[in-house]
């Protein structure tokens, strides 16, 4: 039997901090808390400069990452950083993208694509334990319970929730029956296969 480790993630109060100086690392949140000595958040966040190439960025941040040029890696339990590509503009910042209305032309029902893709640079991601008190954006509310508020949004928050993915109101329950069964009518509390 292989044995498994766990990845143990650092516990700091921003990324910077976890790679550099963690207060300890921790595989759960359990463990985390008790490190920090009060509550933590897991977050992945960007760290250190943009590159032009992932080669580039591989070479930087070499036995931080997995490199399929080089045997071997980061031992498994220090796999909490890894490269994403995001796109960019000159100033370094993502770019706002309008919304793109259907055209249904020629066949074709949405616009052809820009002829030169959008500039992109590879960030090191780190995921972490961050201390819950240390200085963070805002946490976006649900969309559906911060617009049925009675409460007047902020700009700041409402960019919050714009960047936000969708999260349910509640999680989802399970269902009662299947797609293609149904209830008998003489007795309710037997399912049958509808066919």
């Amino acid at each position: 039997m292989i044995p498994m480790s766990a990845i143990l993630y650092p516990v700091a109060a921003n990324a910077e901090l976890a790679l550099s100086r963690p207060q300890g690392r921790a595989a759960r949140e359990r463990e985390a808390r008790a490190l920090a000595k009060e509550a933590v958040v897991f977050t992945t966040d960007p760290v250190g400069p943009a590159f032009a190439t992932r080669e580039a960025a591989l070479d930087a941040y070499r036995g931080r990452v997995d490199d399929e040029r080089r045997t071997g890696g980061p031992p498994p339990e220090d796999r909490y950083c890894a490269l994403a590509e995001q796109v960019v503009t000159g100033n370094g910042r993502a770019p706002r993208l309008a919304p793109v209305s259907p055209t249904f032309q020629d066949g074709r029902r949405w616009p052809a694509p820009p002829a030169e893709p959008p500039q992109t640079a590879w960030r090191l991601m780190v995921s972490y334990w961050r201390i819950a008190t240390a200085e963070r954006p805002i946490e976006a509310p649900q969309a559906r319970q911060a617009r049925r508020g009675k409460q007047a949004l902020d700009s700041e928050t409402l960019k919050a929730i714009a960047r936000a993915p969708l999260r349910p109101v509640e999680p989802q329950r399970a269902l009662d029956i299947g797609l293609f069964e149904t209830r008998l009518p003489e007795n309710p509390n037997i399912v049958v296969p509808d066919e």
